[in-house]
Order: C-alpha cells, then sequence, then structure tokens
C-alpha cells in the first residue's frame, strides 16, 4: 500500500472498548492510584496495594468475554485496504493473561516487600511503586494486540520505561541506582536500534501496518532492497536487546540483583514476555519473506544465548557466597535461548500451520516457565525475608524452617530443569526439542540437549542444598498473607499443569496465521 492510499484511507470510526478493556483497566487503576496516594495517609497505603491487585485481578477477568471472537479496532478502511491496529485475537488473549497474571503475582511479592522496607534505607514509595507497575503492566498488555509498528513501539516503551523506575526507586541504595542505570542504558540503545530499523522498513514500504509491510516487502523497488534489509535487520537487533539474548544480555544479572525482588521477578515474566511477543510479531507477521535471513540468525543466537547463559550460572558455583537471585538471572538468560529456538523454527516452516505450530511452542514454554520461575522469585523472597544477602548457601536446610517452602522450590527447580515430577518442565522442553527436529535443525536441538545437562547440575545442587542439615538451630518465619498466596497459586499452577500437560498445548494454539 502507498502512502498515498494510506492518508486517503478513513480514520473515523468507533473504539471497541471491549477489546482494549484489559490494558485500560491497568493504566485507569495506576492513575487512580497515583491520585489516593496525596489522600491517603501513611498508615493505610496497603489499601494501595490491595487496590492494584484488583485492578489487574479485573483486567485479567475483561480477557473472559473476548473468547469467543476476534475483535479488533483503530482500523483504516477506505483505499482498497483493511489493516487495523489494534487486535484481540487467541495469540492476543493468551499473552495479556500471561503479562497480567505475571504481574499481578509481582504485585502479591511486592506487598510483603513494601511492608518489611518501610522505615528501613531502602524504603520504597508505595504510591509510586504501584502507579509505575500498572502502568507497565498496561503496556505489557497493549503490546500482543499491536499490529502495526508505532503502536508496538509506543507499547514496548510503555512496558519499559516504568520499568527503569521501578529498578532504582529504592531509595538511599547505590545498587540500585546503578542497576537502573545499567538497564536504561541499555534499554534505551534497543529503542534507538529499532526505532531507525523501523523508519528504514516505513521508507521501503510506505506502511506501518504488519500485514501490509508482509506484502509490500515481496515487491520492494530494487533501489530500496538495500534500505529494507537494513532495515529489518536493525529491528530485530533492537528486540535482540529487549529479549537479553547474547550478546546483549550483560544488563541482566546487575539489574536483577540490584532491584526489589518483586522487581527482578516481574522483569524475568513479563519484561521477557513483553521482548518475545514483540520479536513474533515483526518476524512472523510482518517479516515472513526475509525468513530465510532471521530464522538462522535467530537460530545461532539461541544457541549462543541458552549457552552463555547455563555456564555464567554454572561458573557461579564457584565461590559460596554467590547470589541466588543472581543465579536465577542467569538462569533466565539460558531459557531465553529456549525460547528462541520455536522462533528461529518458523522461519524454516514451509506454511502456515507449521509455523503457527513452532510459535505455538514458544508460547507454551513461556507459559511454564511464567508460572515455575514467579514461584521460584516468590520462595527467595520468603528466605530473603530473614537472610538479607539472600544467598544460595543460604536456602541449606530449608525443609528443616519451612517443609513447604522447600518441597515448592523443589519442584520449580525440578520443572526448569525439565525433570519429574516437574512434568509441565518436561513438557514444554519437549515441544521446543520437537520445533527444532520438525524444521531440520539437528545442530540446535543437540546443543539444546547439552544444555540441559548443564543446567542440571546447578539446579539439582541447589535442590539438594534445601534438604541437608542446616547449620545451626533452625528459626522459623512468619509468613505474610500476600506471599503466601503467591507461593500457593504458582505451586498450584505447577502442580496442575504437570498432571495436564497437554493443555498448555491446546491454550497456546495462537491463531496468529
Amino acid at each position: 500500500m502507498t502512502v498515498a492510499a494510506e492518508s486517503a484511507a478513513s480514520l473515523v470510526q468507533s473504539v471497541d472498548w471491549l477489546a482494549i478493556a484489559p490494558p485500560t483497566i491497568a493504566a485507569v487503576v495506576g492513575l487512580l492510584v497515583l491520585v489516593a496516594d496525596l489522600f491517603v495517609g501513611d498508615g493505610k497505603k496497603a489499601l494501595l496495594g490491595w487496590v492494584s491487585v484488583a485492578g489487574l485481578a479485573a483486567a485479567a477477568l475483561a480477557l473472559l468475554p473476548l473468547l469467543d471472537d476476534d475483535r479488533s479496532t483503530f482500523c483504516l478502511t477506505g483505499g482498497g485496504t483493511h489493516a487495523c491496529s489494534y487486535t484481540a485475537d487467541r495469540f492476543t488473549l493468551v499473552i495479556q493473561l500471561l503479562v497480567l497474571g505475571g504481574a499481578l503475582l509481582a504485585a502479591l511479592l511486592s506487598m510483603s516487600t513494601l511492608k518489611d522496607a518501610k522505615g528501613s534505607k531502602g524504603e520504597l514509595p508505595e504510591g509510586e511503586f504501584w502507579f509505575l507497575l500498572l502502568s507497565s503492566a498496561a503496556g505489557a498488555a497493549l503490546l500482543p494486540a499491536s499490529r502495526d509498528l508505532a503502536t508496538l513501539v509506543v507499547a514496548l516503551e510503555v512496558a519499559s520505561l516504568p520499568a527503569f523506575a521501578l529498578v532504582g526507586l529504592r531509595r538511599g541504595d547505590k545498587r540500585s541506582s546503578e542497576a537502573a542505570l545499567k538497564f536504561f542504558l541499555s534499554s534505551v540503545t534497543a529503542t534507538a536500534v529499532s526505532l531507525m530499523g523501523v523508519s528504514f522498513v516505513y521508507a521501503s514500504t510506505g506502511t506501518l501496518h504488519l500485514t501490509e509491510i508482509a506484502a509490500e516487502l515481496q515487491d520492494v523497488d530494487g533501489q530500496l532492497h538495500t534500505l529494507a534489509q537494513t532495515g529489518v535487520a536493525l529491528t530485530l537487533v533492537g528486540f535482540a536487546f529487549k529479549v537479553a539474548a547474547v550478546p546483549f544480555h550483560f544488563w541482566v544479572p546487575d539489574t536483577y540483583v540490584g532491584a526489589p525482588l518483586p522487581v527482578a521477578a516481574y522483569l524475568s515474566v513479563v519484561g521477557k514476555a513483553v521482548g518475545f511477543t514483540g520479536l513474533i510479531l515483526v518476524t512472523v507477521v510482518a517479516f515472513p519473506s526475509y525468513a530465510d535471513v532471521w530464522g538462522p540468525a535467530l537460530a545461532v543466537l539461541a544457541a549462543l544465548t541458552m549457552t552463555a547463559g547455563n555456564v555464567a550460572a554454572l561458573r557461579q558455583q564457584a565461590t559460596r557466597a554467590y547470589s541466588a537471585v543472581r543465579l536465577l538471572a542467569w538462569s533466565s538468560v539460558g531459557q531465553a535461548g529456549y525460547l528462541l529456538v520455536p522462533i528461529a523454527a518458523a522461519g524454516y516452516a514451509d506454511d502456515d500451520a507449521a509455523a503457527e505450530k513452532a510459535i505455538g511452542s514458544t508460547v507454551a514454554y513461556a507459559l511454564m516457565y511464567a508460572a515455575v520461575n514467579l514461584g521460584a522469585f516468590a520462595v527467595a523472597a520468603l528466605v530473603g525475608r530473614a537472610q538479607r544477602l539472600n544467598r544460595v548457601s543460604d536456602y541449606r536446610g530449608l525443609y528443616a524452617r519451612s517443609p513447604l517452602a522447600a518441597l515448592v522450590l523443589a519442584f520449580f527447580l525440578l520443572c526448569l530443569a525439565g525433570l519429574p515430577p516437574g512434568i509441565i518442565g518436561l513438557f514444554a522442553k519437549v515441544t521446543v526439542f520437537s520445533a527444532a527436529v520438525d524444521a531440520g535443525l539437528g545442530w540446535l536441538a543437540v546443543v539444546m540437549a547439552v544444555n540441559v545437562v548443564i543446567a542440571l547440575f546447578y539446579y539439582l545442587q541447589w535442590t539438594a542444598l534445601l534438604f541437608r542439615a542446616p547449620e545451626g538451630e533452625p528459626v522459623r518465619h512468619r509468613v505474610p498473607a500476600p506471599l503466601t498466596a503467591a507461593i500457593a497459586l504458582t505451586a498450584i499452577l505447577g502442580i496442575a499443569l504437570s498432571g495436564a500437560p497437554q493443555l498448555v498445548l491446546r491454550f497456546s494454539d495462537t491463531g496468529l496465521f
């Protein structure tokens, strides 16, 4: 579609408020919390947390009326074309459930963290915290519905900008400020690269809508071919930063360790989901004609990312005082490599059905990872209440202090490792293996198998530490209700999915094509 045709298209239409309800609810509740913070006394600030949790729950419930039919709004009509900027299809709803559910669990973790930090040097301002969390969640919920590059970039920044502030929000903490600065600089670089790529793509195609870009890229004028190729490459590089793919992963460990623990949990799941969703949309929807370029590139990135993450996590064993959060950070880098595998496989697909199956494998793995990784962070938050440094050595004898927490953490670690009884983790890894083999990427399946073995060592070592004899007399601590709820919800979800893992694959049927 030409620029003239797009400018002639009619933008006059009614807004489908039901379709945009999930991100809108999160954004409106965020604004209400910010205003309410001005009038609520210090002794009642906890109410803001419960309002935020209720708002995220309401946003998630707003997905239910959208299950029956695909809905689109902000559409261009006329000029012989029909393209929409916002589409609530099956893919959108699955990812929105993931990010809103992840934000809800992070909010539950945050309530006890905010209460414990009150009056201390690292105190967190509650009103600002909840506003930033809800704003970021609104952007994250908007992104999977974005079907043009402008909306995609705006959603990405709405999700990212509040996250910078969340990382550095702890008052008087130099480590937190340093983490926020590293996160900010890396993300700004990614955004700049992405925007340059988007501008090149627009210059060569004359449109920002993903489906229109896909059509125009198949017949780009010869003089603009190099510009289009450069735009595609730069856009992909920008999103590689967002998903923490090697060599753009350097910010992850320090950011996770310096951030408040619930924010690290939020970034590890919701932040990662945002990056991978954007990557899926620009590759399989906007740039399918360049699959011979981005398919092999993502396959190499997947191999490098999973290897770098798992080897770095393994090297953490060399020091006794290594942080549990840092280990989870490197683990998340390794898991990002597994998530990249099916997206790369989609580039080798012979038809839309094969590509959709591959993308479904990524979504299924992301759902599993979200549940068990948030659960692991929830138990880490529990241990961190008594052990401020939160070293892996602090988990020795956790079974003697808190048997249920130790059993739940062991289950989560086994899920991440892909071992029984964590059947959902094993099932998710098998689907990723299957996607690689079906695409003819046998070498990548071998690399993944080697990395699974590497990861087994540090996951099992941590698991064994939970059941060793404690050093000194075990001390039991009272667990706050929100933290108990977060651990219980993730445990129930993980156990239920391990009992019926096929439900994940059915639910992750994306319907993108």
